[in-house]
């Protein structure tokens, strides 16, 4: 009867790591190995803080959510210690900030991770991670979308300065 238990709450687990994968923006696995009880305690707050779920998981309950989410191509790099950072709506923040914590701390090593349903390799996190968080991006848009209406506004403005100097 306990062995039913068990079972079925391993089950449950797979589920919800399966769900957790299918239903992240972005997804980034790390190895963990070598880091102290206070990084890991400020890798969560940043983590945390930004909306980040950040989890250490079983490998083998991990390689059965991503059979289930179709996503069989992270499992190689499922070894050795594993936490995964599950993604809000920012698919950047995930990558930006556990690659911005593995400068600072060597312990730490991205492996690779999941984005928006695409499993990616290290070099891609790393990719993700050096472009501009939403806002960023946002605010360059904003400042491309401005930029004519306030070039034609300088010209409307010097053509009026040079026509009151003409009178």
């Amino acid at each position: 009867m306990a062995n039913a238990k068990i079972i079925q709450e391993k089950q449950l687990a797979v589920e919800e790591i399966a769900a957790k994968l299918r239903n992240s923006s972005s997804t980034v696995v790390a190895d963990y190995r070598g880091l102290n009880v206070a990084q890991v305690t400020e890798l969560r707050k940043q983590l945390r803080e930004a909306g980040i779920e950040f989890q250490v998981l079983k490998n083998s309950l991990v390689r059965r959510a991503t059979a289930s989410a179709e996503l069989s191509e992270l499992d190689a790099v499922l070894t050795g210690p594993t936490a995964i950072a599950f993604g809000g709506d920012d698919i950047v923040a995930p990558a930006k900030i556990l690659s911005t914590f593995a400068k600072k701390n060597d312990a730490l090593q991205v492996k690779g991770g999941v984005v928006e349903g695409r499993v990616v390799d290290v070099d891609q996190i790393k990719a993700l991670a050096d472009l501009p968080s939403r806002e960023g991006l946002l605010s360059m848009l904003l400042s491309v979308l401005q930029a004519p209406v306030r070039n034609f506004a300088l010209a409307v403005k010097a053509v009026s300065e040079k026509q009151e100097a003409q009178a």
